[in-house]
């Protein structure tokens, strides 16, 4: 038997044949909607992924800036209590979840150069590298009074100003006087008759931008009682000094007589055996110390007569507070000064001294001091 060549079709029922249409209409009519649905999909993809890069990566119109980060702050508080990205569509959200996740480690108190247009990532980036901290030189000169050093800290930029009073014209000693209080109190110090002159360390300092002045004065003042009481434990015990503190007074006079560094231990003998034998020191920047701010640039023959706190022509012994800024190097020539018996010195003319065991000795060196003087004026 064979096959036949034209097999018949399977034979249809009339119900399979309306099943079948209702399936293909089924399904012509969910294409739109799942195309839709996609479509809403992808276009809410794109939007998210706009908003995430928009908020994190996007240039901001933040311009370049040297940012202070206080201690305590938070990336938080910095970034994303207020977003930082100021970009369109950015948002609030997706900065606190990114800078949560970003950051493993608390950030640190100082100064950080940022680019201009910096994004948030780039901003995390520089917080958690530290950034670059900017720093600024501070030189306090030896031989400065406080009220100078004062003056500096108020005008140099970068100092941030905490117990000192704001700059102003007309800086008296009456208005050093009031910051000598504020800074005693806030360092918890000694103000010696209401003066911390000579109790600061001249060197130059390097500090970030942002340091305060009481942060500076701390550094300074820790760096002179250092310097002061490693010299007085190996100061000759035979000094007339009965206190750290008395020295210091006699380094700030080597000070301000003498900026040669050979002279100091001469100078410093000077004045340790005037003291020794009763004499008045009669040293000349007590006077000017002493008139404050009536000093005009010059000495008169009435100042040198006038009786103040601090005229070691007028009172015996030493000045009540130091008269400038002492260096370590003054401060050692007071601990230790030359093996001499010089008690006079006057000046060369040319920068140096010239130093006399008597009076005669003097009175013919100030001769030779005048005949120089006159001869340079013709």
């Amino acid at each position: 038997m064979t096959a036949s060549k034209n097999p018949q079709k399977p034979h249809q029922t009339p119900n399979h044949r309306r099943a079948s249409r209702h399936l293909k209409t089924q399904a012509s009519s969910n294409s739109p909607f799942r195309a839709a649905l996609l479509m809403t999909a992808l276009v809410t993809t794109l939007v998210v992924l706009f908003v995430v890069y928009q908020s994190i990566y996007a240039t901001t119109g933040h311009p370049e800036q040297t940012l202070t980060v206080d201690k305590g702050e938070t990336y938080h508080s910095l970034l994303s209590k207020k977003p930082w990205s100021d970009a369109f569509l950015s948002s609030a959200f997706v900065t606190k979840a990114y800078v949560a996740l970003a950051t493993d480690k608390s950030l640190q108190a100082g100064n950080y150069q940022v680019p201009a247009g910096a994004s948030l990532a780039q901003m995390i980036r520089i917080l958690s590298k530290g950034g670059m901290a900017t720093e600024f030189s501070l030189r306090i000169i030896e031989g400065k009074t406080v009220k100078e050093l004062y003056h500096t800290l108020k005008t140099t930029d970068g100092v941030a100003l905490e117990v000192l009073t704001p700059p102003a014209d007309g800086y008296s000693w009456t208005d050093v006087a009031r910051d000598n209080k504020a800074v005693a109190q806030a360092l918890e110090i000694e103000s010696p008759n209401g003066n911390l002159e000579g109790m600061f360390a001249p060197n130059t300092y390097q500090f970030s931008h942002g340091t305060t002045d009481l942060e500076i004065l701390r550094r300074l003042y820790q760096d002179q009682i250092k310097i002061l009481n490693k010299a007085w434990e190996s100061r000759d015990e035979t000094l007339p000094y009965q206190t750290p503190y008395d020295a210091l007074i006699m380094a700030s006079i080597i000070e301000k007589e003498t900026g040669i560094k050979q002279e100091r231990q001469m100078v410093s003998a000077v004045f340790v055996n005037r003291l020794r034998q009763g004499m008045r020191l009669q040293t000349d920047p007590t006077i000017i110390y002493g008139m404050f701010d009536r000093y005009d640039g010059k000495i008169y023959r009435s100042n040198i007569a006038e009786k103040t706190d601090y005229n070691t022509y007028q009172i015996d012994g030493l000045p009540p507070t130091p008269i400038a800024l002492p260096s370590a190097a003054s401060i050692k020539a007071a601990m230790h000064p030359a093996d001499t018996d010089v008690i006079y010195f006057v000046a060369t003319g040319n920068g140096g001294h010239t130093f006399s065991r008597t009076y005669q000795e003097h009175q013919k060196a100030v001769a030779e001091y005048r005949a120089f003087m006159s001869d340079s004026n013709q």
